[in-house]
C-alpha cells in the first residue's frame, strides 16, 4: 500500500490541540568498530583497550546498579509529579541538592517547571510541535527564580553594560526601537528608560543570580543542549519588541505582574523549526493568533521555535518574566554539518572513486549556464555524483561526529552551581590554605581506598584532536557565554580505560584501586588530576 508523503508544515496545520500522535521508536544507527587505527574529520576513532578483563567484573555490576536505577525511576514518576506540585523553588532546590544522580535532578527540576503537565507527555505531544499554556492560579509558583528587586540589585552592584547585558526597548506604532546608550547600565538611567516607556532586557542573567546559574547549569542536562535566558521587564500599557520567531524552544516563565501575549502558526514550511530568528514583522504580515491569553504571576507558555510572538503589558500592571531557552542549532542537520565532511575526508581516503579527476571538458556542459541545455553528458555527470553520494553513506563516521557535536556543547555548558555537600568533597572545598606564616594541609589526601566518581554526569567527555585524545571538562566554565575556551588536556593511552570507567560508572562511586591502569601509584595520579581539575570528587 503506497503511503501518502504528509509534509511537516502540513502536520502543524492538521494538529489538532487535542491530539496525541503515538510515540515513535527512534531509528539508530551504529557504526561499527574497526580494528585498525582511522583518522576521521581529525578525530582517531580507534585506541588501546588494555585489562579489558580486569573491568568485566565491575563495569558488570554498574550496568546492574543503573538498571535498578532506572526501574526506580520509573517507579518514581508519580511520586516525582507529585513532588512538583506546590513546592516552592527554593524548597525544591535544597531537596534536589541531596539528589545523587545529576540526571534526576534534571528530570525532577523540569518536572517541576512544566507542572502538571507529565514530562514524558510533553515531549512526545508538545515539544516541537504546538505551544501550550499553563495557568496555575498560584502566583508565589516561581517565586524565587528572579524578582524586579533583584534586577535591581544587580544594577548596583555589578558591572552591567548597555549593549552586551542590558537593552532598554520600545515597540509604539509598529516601530522597534533599542535605546542603549553606550557604557555601564547604571540604575539613574536604567530606571528613567523605564519610567519614560521601555522594556528593559536582561540578556544573561544567569551571569549576575545564582539562582538562575542554577536552574540552568541543572536543565542543560535534561535538554543535552545549551540552556539559557533573557529576563524582561516591561511597564504597564506598553510593549518592548515587534513580532518575531525565534530560533529556540522558548519557555515563558511569568513571574510578576501579567502580560497579554499573542502566538501564531508559523506562515509557511520553511519558517516551521527554523534555524535562524526572523526579522520583526508588521501585524499585517501575520495573520490571526493561535493562541491569545494573559499570562499573570506563576503561568507558563511554551511554544517552539517558529511560532511567532508578541506580548504587551496591559493599562493595569507591570510585567516580568523570564524566558528559558534550549536547542539553537541541535537539529539533526547541525549534526549532519559535521558529519558530512568528515565522511567526505575518510571515503577520499579509502575508495579510489572519489579521487578520480572530473571530466576534462565538465565547466562546457555543467554549471548555470547549461543548465537549459539538452546534453547527455549533464544526465552522466548528474548520476555520477548520485552514485558518489550513495556510497558515501558507507563511510559515515557517526560517533565522531556526535564528539564534535558534544565538543561544541561542552563549550556552551554554563559550569555547575555545587551543592554544599559537592564543594566540601571536591577540590573547590580543599583545605589548603595560608595560616600563621605557613601552608597547611596541602594535598588531595587520596589513596586506592578512596571512593570516587563523576561530579556531574555530563562535566567531562572524552574526543580527539586527530593527533592525542583528551578529557573535555565543563568545571572551568564561566557563567558567562564562552567567555573562556573550552577547556581540555591529554588522556595517556594508558589512562583511557580508565577514564572510560569513570565517566560509565556514574552515579555510582568506585576505588581508585578499581580504576583499569597500571600500578597503584599511576592510578593515584590519575585520581589527583582529575580532583585537581575538579572534575571527580570523594564520597
Amino acid at each position: 500500500m503506497q503511503r501518502q508523503h504528509i509534509s511537516a508544515f502540513a502536520l502543524y496545520q492538521t494538529l489538532s490541540a487535542n491530539s496525541s500522535p503515538p510515540a515513535k521508536k527512534a531509528a539508530l544507527q551504529v557504526t561499527s568498530k574497526k580494528k585498525k587505527k582511522k583518522q576521521e574529520n581529525g578525530v582517531v576513532t580507534s585506541k588501546v583497550h588494555a585489562n579489558k578483563s580486569v573491568i568485566k567484573a565491575e563495569r558488570k555490576k554498574i550496568r546492574k546498579a543503573a538498571s535498578r536505577g532506572l526501574k526506580e525511576e520509573e517507579t518514581n514518576n508519580t511520586a516525582d509529579q507529585e513532588c512538583a506540585n506546590g513546592e516552592t523553588l527554593e524548597v525544591l532546590l535544597a531537596d534536589l541538592a541531596s539528589v545523587n544522580n545529576s540526571r534526576e535532578r534534571a528530570s525532577k527540576l523540569f518536572q517541576w517547571l512544566i507542572s502538571p503537565v507529565p514530562a514524558k507527555a510533553f515531549f512526545r505531544d508538545t515539544w516541537e510541535k504546538k505551544p501550550i499554556l499553563i495557568q496555575r492560579k498560584n502566583p508565589d509558583y516561581y517565586k524565587g527564580l528572579f524578582s524586579t528587586a533583584e534586577f535591581d540589585r544587580i544594577l548596583r552592584e555589578d558591572d552591567v553594560q548597555y549593549g552586551v547585558n542590558l537593552d532598554d526597548t520600545s515597540y509604539t506604532d509598529g516601530k522597534r526601537e533599542t535605546h542603549n546608550p553606550p557604557g555601564r547600565a547604571l540604575p539613574f538611567t536604567v530606571w528613567d528608560f523605564y519610567e519614560a516607556g521601555c522594556s528593559l532586557r536582561l540578556l544573561n542573567p544567569q551571569a549576575f543570580s545564582s539562582t538562575v546559574w542554577n536552574v540552568l547549569s541543572i536543565l542543560q542536562e535534561k535538554f543535552g543542549s545549551m540552556a539559557g535566558a533573557n529576563v524582561y521587564l516591561t511597564p504597564a500599557g506598553t510593549q518592548g519588541f515587534a513580532p518575531h520567531y525565534d530560533d529556540i524552544e522558548a519557555f515563558v516563565v511569568q513571574l510578576e505582574g501579567k502580560k497579554h501575549w499573542r502566538v501564531y502558526s508559523p506562515r509557511s514550511a520553511e519558517e516551521v523549526l527554523p534555524v535562524f530568528s526572523s526579522p520583526n514583522f508588521d501585524q499585517s504580515e501575520i495573520g490571526t493568533p493561535i493562541l491569545e491569553v494573559v499570562l499573570e504571576a506563576g503561568d507558563l507558555l511554551y511554544f517552539p521555535r517558529g511560532f511567532i510572538h508578541q506580548g504587551d503589558c496591559l493599562p493595569d500592571s507591570h510585567s516580568l518574566h523570564i524566558t528559558v531557552s534550549s536547542y539553537q542549532r541541535n537539529s539533526w542537520g547541525d549534526l549532519l554539518h559535521k558529519l558530512l565532511p568528515a565522511a567526505l575526508e575518510v571515503a577520499m581516503e579509502e575508495d579510489v572513486e572519489f579521487r578520480q579527476g572530473l571530466p576534462l571538458d565538465y565547466l562546457t556542459y555543467m554549471g548555470v549556464q547549461n543548465s537549459d541545455e539538452d546534453d547527455p553528458r549533464r544526465t552522466a555527470f548528474v548520476s555520477k555524483i548520485e552514485s558518489l553520494t550513495k556510497k558515501l553513506a558507507n563511510h559515515l563516521p557517526v560517533d565522531a561526529a556526535v564528539d564534535l557535536k558534544a565538543r561544541d556543547f561542552l563549550h556552551d555548558c554554563l559550569p555547575p552551581k555545587l551543592s554544599a555537600d559537592e564543594v566540601s568533597s571536591s577540590v573547590y572545598g580543599a583545605a589548603a590554605r595560608w595560616e600563621n606564616g605557613r601552608v597547611k594541609d596541602l594535598g588531595s589526601n587520596i589513596t586506592s581506598k578512596t571512593e570516587v566518581r563523576l561530579l556531574r554526569a555530563g562535566c567531562a567527555r572524552l574526543g580527539s584532536d586527530g593527533e592525542a585524545v583528551h578529557l573535555y571538562y565543563t568545571t572551568d566554565n564561566s557563567r558567562v557565554y564562552h567567555k573562556e575556551e573550552l577547556k581540555s588536556f591529554e588522556i595517556e593511552s594508558t589512562h583511557l580505560d580508565a577514564v572510560e570507567f569513570l565517566i560509565h560508572s556514574y552515579p555510582e562511586y568506585v576505588t581508585v584501586g578499581s580504576f583499569p591502569c597500571g600500578a597503584a601509584d599511576d592510578k593515584i595520579a590519575l585520581a589527583e588530576l582529575l580532583f585537581e581539575k575538579g572534575i571527580i570528587h570523594t564520597e
